[in-house]
């Protein structure tokens, strides 16, 4: 196909698909012509992959080019390229996106960091530099902060929720797709899906209240 066609099938608009040839995310297609190019199924799932790293997962092009070189060394092992998109590399380094902290903060989460025991009660195995154990602590430091008691193992119900949610999470990801699909289908199942599923939150709270505390009307 055509870039233009490229360009249409992808929902990619054709300045940026250049740009992403120029900057090295696409690989350039087979040239026909001094200058045109014939482009394939490949290009049009690595265009959805890289909207998606950058538009949705909200990463930055050399970011995204980090992602999708290393992809290319793994396109079996589902583990590091789900690490990949979330935001962790194979070997478990941060990305450039991960929350930055101080040494102090680092002895700490590999210490005896209130996630590091949720972890270890949950019986997890998560590597230490995912930034998402600093929002737990921090978070549980910041409610205490303003007057809630609240500590590691209050989480542990939502931490149940959790685990179930990531089971339906990845049975989604269980059809024998090509690695960029899988890639892409993550990116979107996780970063769309996340303000629809705090929005159900919202309404099984306001269900969940009516049903407690809502006084019956005349006719109920």
């Amino acid at each position: 196909m055509r870039i233009s066609e490229l360009s249409r099938r992808s929902g990619v608009p054709t300045a940026t698909i250049k740009y992403y040839l120029r900057e090295g995310l696409l690989p350039p297609g087979r040239a026909t012509a001094a200058t045109q190019a014939e482009y394939d199924e490949h290009h049009v799932r690595r265009l959805r992959l890289i909207r998606a790293l950058i538009g949705v997962r909200g990463l930055s092009v050399s970011a995204a080019r980090h992602v999708l070189d290393a992809l290319s060394g793994c396109p079996t092992d589902m583990h590091s390229l789900l690490g990949l998109v979330f935001g962790l590399s194979p070997t478990g380094k941060p990305g450039e996106e991960s929350v930055e902290k101080s040494a102090d903060e680092d002895s700490t989460d590999s210490g005896g960091s209130e996630a590091g025991s949720l972890l270890a009660e949950l019986g997890w195995d998560v590597t230490e530099h995912n930034p998402a154990r600093h929002v737990i602590d921090q978070t549980l430091e910041t409610l205490r902060s303003l007057g809630v008691d609240y500590h590691w193992q209050s989480l542990l119900p939502y931490a149940r929720l959790a685990e179930q949610t990531a089971v339906l999470d990845l049975d989604q990801l269980q059809e024998p797709l090509d690695p960029l699909e899988k890639a892409e289908r993550a990116v979107l199942l996780t970063f769309l899906l996340e303000p629809a599923l705090l929005a159900l939150r919202r309404l099984a709270q306001e269900a969940e209240s009516h049903t407690r505390y809502a006084k019956p009307g005349p006719s109920e």
